[in-house]
């Protein structure tokens, strides 16, 4: 089975809110609703593909020194196996805004169970209420 490694990051606000983003129509799991990131390309370390992704899909400048590891995800699709780790970032420079026309919400860390997520994204959520 195939082994993806997707990077994703909590942008936490100064509310303590996170920050989720919709996956647009057209999209495998069209809908649902995320945390931003992407995949880690050939060659890429996770921290450089988050400053790519969060740059191509949110128009915002991360510098690696501000994405901290929390935990990870391990989960079995039936196409492949994602491995996912999740960064937490409180700082960020530029004006965020969905670059390819994703919604984005801000959302307490106690409401995140109330989103459709992806299923690899779900056992994240425990980590979160007990970081905020």
């Amino acid at each position: 089975m195939k082994l993806v490694l997707v990077a994703a990051v909590a942008l936490i606000d100064p509310d303590g809110r996170i920050l989720l983003a919709q996956r647009p129509e057209g999209k495998t799991l069209a809908g649902l609703w995320e945390f931003p990131g992407g995949k880690v390309e050939s060659g890429e370390r996770p921290e450089q593909a988050l400053i790519r992704e969060l740059k191509e899909e949110l128009g915002i400048d991360v510098e690696t020194s501000c994405l901290a590891p929390l935990t990870f995800a391990s989960h079995a699709y039936e196409e492949f196996h994602l491995l996912m780790p999740l960064y937490v970032c409180r700082r960020w420079k530029g004006m965020m805004h969905g670059v390819e026309g994703q919604k984005l919400k801000w959302v307490f860390a106690k409401d995140l169970k109330n989103y459709p997520m992806p299923p690899a994204d779900l056992p994240l959520i425990p980590h979160l209420i007990e970081l905020l």
